[in-house]
């Protein structure tokens, strides 16, 4: 838009200082209109597919964080404990609600404190429990493993605060809740 003008004001010195006649300049001011009318459409049109572009960078940069952060688990875990924490943290994933998902991932989060799973496996708790005990866990996630990522780049701490404040709405604690 801005090239437009600047072209549009620079045609109409040339045409001051040269001398053209006023029909070349309405032409020319004719043209501009339509092309910043057609300029407005194309934005119009391509918007949809330009936030989708930008939401997709978006997500792919979560996703490199959780890369990044899982290979952090390597400086501290043996890959044998690495497989260990995966597996525990699998049987959740398996056996949603069941006492024995509960179970693996309480033995994850005991055995392995500093591994980004115990952040997910804190915040699958906080979604498993209720009343206080959701709390305790889902405090838990945000106090200790804000930096810890789902594999697809949902980030704990984000996730586990957004549980809580619907768990406080839900409870009738709104001012908690905002």
């Amino acid at each position: 838009m801005r090239r437009l003008t600047l072209i549009f004001v620079l045609c109409l010195t040339a045409a001051a200082v040269f001398g053209h006649d006023s029909a070349a300049v309405r032409a020319l001011e004719k043209r501009v209109v339509a092309l910043e009318e057609r300029l407005e459409k194309l934005d119009h049109a391509t918007a949809p597919a330009v936030a989708k572009v930008s939401a997709e960078e978006r997500a792919d940069g979560q996703r490199m964080k959780a890369r990044e952060r899982m290979r952090k688990d390597s400086a501290v875990y043996s890959r044998e404990q690495l497989r260990e924490i995966e597996t525990l943290y699998q049987v959740a994933n398996k056996k949603w609600q069941s006492q024995e998902g509960k179970d693996s991932l309480k033995k994850l989060i005991e055995r392995y404190d500093k591994a980004n799973r115990t952040g997910c496996a804190l915040l699958y708790l906080g979604q498993m429990s209720k009343g206080e005990e959701k709390e305790q866990y889902l405090q838990k996630a945000i106090d200790g493993y804000s930096d810890c990522f789902y594999g697809n780049g949902v980030q704990v701490g984000a996730y586990a605060r957004f549980y809580m404040a619907y768990h406080c709405k839900e409870t009738g604690r709104a001012d908690k809740a905002a």
